[in-house]
C-alpha cells in the first residue's frame, strides 16, 4: 500500500472512497467532516440526529454520495470519546477504517488527518500513527493459501488536509510509519511461519536479506565457533534437534566515533520449540513457532533502525535454535555451562529461552555493550500477570527502564513494569550448579527474567517477556489475528530516543 500526504480539500477527492471521523456525542460535525456533511446536503448531520451515526470508538458507517461528490463513498468512522483520544486510537481507526474498505472492494481512498486538527494532537505523530494504523491493520498472512479469486488489494491512502502549514510535518510522520510498519510487518511475516519453513538457517537468511538492504553488518555465528566460545547452555538447548543453531549478530554503527554510544538488543530464537524431553502438552502445541518472536524482533528493528539512521550503535543478537526431543537431547538434571563459565543445572528443557538468552548476553559483554534489552517469548506465567493487554518489563537500571516504558507508550506498545527483588533470586539456587533454570511455579517470570539477568554484568539491562503478547487470537484495531509485530516499533523507538 501506498501512502501520500497533500494539500487539498477532502470533499474534491477523486478515489474510490473517503473517511471522515466524529467524536462520540457530537451533534454538530466540523473541519473537514463538517466539509463533507455540507456537500452531502447534511446527510451526516441526519444520521446523527435519527442515531445512527453516534461518533462511539469502532463504529463505521458507510454512506453512498450518488454524484453529489467526486467520490462514491463517505465513511465516517467513530472517533469515542474525545476525553480518551491519544495516538493509539488513531493507530485504531485508521485500520478499522482501511479493512472496512478493502472488504468493500475499495483499493484507493483519501482521509482527513485523525487528531491533527480539533483532535489537539501532534501533526507528524499523526501521520505516523495514520500510516502505521493503516499498514498493519491491512496486514494479512495468506501466502499458503490456494484462491481462485484472491481478495482485492488496497492499493493507496492519501492524507488530505486543508492547512498548508502541517502537511510538511504529516509527511514526515507518515514516512516515518511506513517505515516502521514495514518493519513489524516483516516481524509479522517470520513469526507466521511454521517450523518447517522457518528454520535456524531461514532466520540467518532472512537476516541477510535485512542487512543487504539496510546497509548494517553481518556476522552468523555456528556450531563451533560456539564451541570455542564455550557457549554450551545455547548448544544444549540445540542438542536434540538435527538443525544445528545459528548466533546471528547484526551491526549498525550510526555513531562509529563513539562506541559508548550503543544499544544491545537480544532475541530468544526458538523456530520450534516442543519442550525438548520435557515435551509440552500436545494441545496448541502448533503455536510455538512463536517462539522465536523475540529474535524475529530484534532482526525487524534493524530494518527500520538502518532506514532512519539515528546516531546510535545498535548491535542485535539473535540466539537460534529449535528445541526438539531428539536422541543427542539433553536431559532434566544436566548441567550445562554458559559463555561466561556459570554452571547451570537444567531442572527443565522447556525453560529453554532464558539458556540460549544467558550465551547471548554473555556474547554482548564481550562486545563491550553496556545497555542490553532482550526480548523473549519467555513464560506463560506472564500471561497470568499480565493477559494479552501489555508486555512485562524486567531490569536493573532506572534509565534504560524508563526509557523503555516511554518508547513503548509512544509506539502503542503496552509495557509495564515487574519487580525483581533481590529475595526471588533464591528460588533459582542449585545444589550441584551455580544456577538452575526454573525457580519454581511462584513468580514464574519473575525468576526467569532473573536467570538471565545473572548472565548481564555490570550493564544496564531490560528484559521484555512477550509470551503474552507477540500473537493475538483476535482481531484488534491495528493487531490482527497471529503475529502482533510487538515490540518491534518499541525498539525502534527506543533506539531513536536514546540516539537524542
Amino acid at each position: 500500500m501506498r501512502i501520500a500526504v497533500e494539500s487539498g480539500d477532502i470533499t474534491a477527492a477523486r478515489t474510490d472512497a473517503i473517511v471522515v471521523n466524529l467524536f462520540e456525542g457530537v451533534t454538530s460535525p466540523g473541519g473537514g467532516t463538517g466539509a463533507v456533511d455540507r456537500a452531502l446536503g447534511g446527510a451526516i448531520s441526519d444520521l446523527i440526529a435519527d442515531g445512527e451515526i453516534r461518533g462511539k470508538s469502532g463504529e463505521m458507517t458507510l454512506i453512498h454520495t450518488l454524484g453529489r461528490m467526486a467520490t462514491r463513498r463517505v465513511l465516517v468512522a467513530g472517533l469515542g470519546k474525545a476525553g480518551e483520544f491519544d495516538l493509539d486510537a488513531v493507530r485504531n481507526v485508521s485500520a478499522r477504517a482501511a479493512r472496512f474498505l478493502r472488504a468493500r472492494g475499495v483499493r484507493t481512498a483519501a482521509t482527513i488527518a485523525h487528531g491533527a486538527g480539533i483532535g489537539g494532537l501532534e501533526p507528524r505523530a499523526c501521520g505516523r500513527a495514520i500510516a502505521e494504523g493503516a499498514a498493519l491493520g491491512l496486514y494479512r498472512f495468506d501466502k499458503y493459501k490456494s484462491e481462485d479469486d484472491p481478495a482485492p488489494e488496497f492499493e493507496s491512502l492519501s492524507v488530505v488536509e486543508f492547512d498548508p502549514g502541517r502537511v510538511d510535518d504529516l509527511s514526515a510522520g507518515a514516512r516515518e510509519g511506513e517505515i516502521v510498519a514495514g518493519a513489524a510487518a516483516l516481524c509479522r511475516d517470520l513469526v507466521n511461519e511454521p517450523g518447517n519453513r522457518l528454520t535456524p538457517a531461514d532466520l540467518a537468511e532472512a537476516a541477510l536479506g535485512v542487512a543487504r538492504e539496510a546497509d548494517i553488518e553481518l556476522e552468523v555465528l555456528g556450531e563451533d565457533r560456539m564451541r570455542e566460545l564455550g557457549m554450551g547452555a545455547l548448544l544444549g538447548v540445540a542438542a536434540g534437534s538435527r538443525l544445528p543453531p545459528r548466533l546471528i549478530v547484526m551491526r549498525y554503527a550510526g555513531d562509529p566515533d563513539d562506541p559508548g554510544n550503543s544499544l544491545g538488543l537480544l532475541g530468544k530464537g526458538i523456530t520450534f520449540d516442543s519442550g525438548g524431553i520435557s515435551i509440552k502438552p500436545a494441545l496448541r502445541m502448533g503455536e510455538m513457532k512463536t517462539d522465536m518472536a523475540g529474535a524475529a524482533s530484534v532482526i525487524a528493528a534493524m530494518k527500520a533502525i538502518g532506514a532512519l539512521r539515528p546516531r546510535i550503535n545498535v548491535t542485535a543478537i539473535a540466539a537460534v535454535a529449535e528445541n526438539m526431543p531428539g536422541g543427542g537431547a539433553q536431559r532434566p538434571g544436566d548441567i550445562a555451562t554458559a559463555m561466561n563459565g556459570k554452571t547451570i543445572e537444567v531442572d527443565n528443557t522447556d525453560a529453554e529461552g532464558r539458556l540460549v538468552l544467558a550465551d547471548a548476553a554473555c556474547y554482548a559483554i564481550s562486545l563491550g555493550l553496556g545497555r542490553l534489552v532482550d526480548v523473549a517469548t519467555l513464560t506463560g506465567a506472564m500471561t497470568v500477570a499480565l493477559g494479552t493487554v501489555a508486555t512485562g518489563a524486567f531490569g536493573n537500571d532506572r534509565a534504560l527502564m524508563d526509557a523503555v516504558l516511554a518508547a513503548g507508550r509512544g509506539a502503542g506498545e503496552r509495557v509495564w513494569e515487574m519487580p525483581t527483588y533481590k529475595e526471588y533470586r533464591r528460588q533459582l539456587d542449585s545444589d550441584v550448579a551455580d544456577i538452575r533454570n526454573i525457580g519454581g511455579r511462584a513468580a514464574g517470570s519473575i525468576t526467569g527474567a532473573m536467570f538471565i539477568g545473572e548472565f548481564v554484568g555490570d550493564a544496564a539491562w531490560v528484559h521484555l517477556d512477550i509470551a503474552a503478547t507477540a500473537r493475538s487470537g483476535s482481531v484488534r484495531g491495528w493487531r490482527v489475528k497471529g503475529a502482533t509485530g510487538v515490540p518491534v516499533r518499541t525498539l525502534v523507538d527506543l533506539a531513536v530516543s536514546l540516539a537524542r
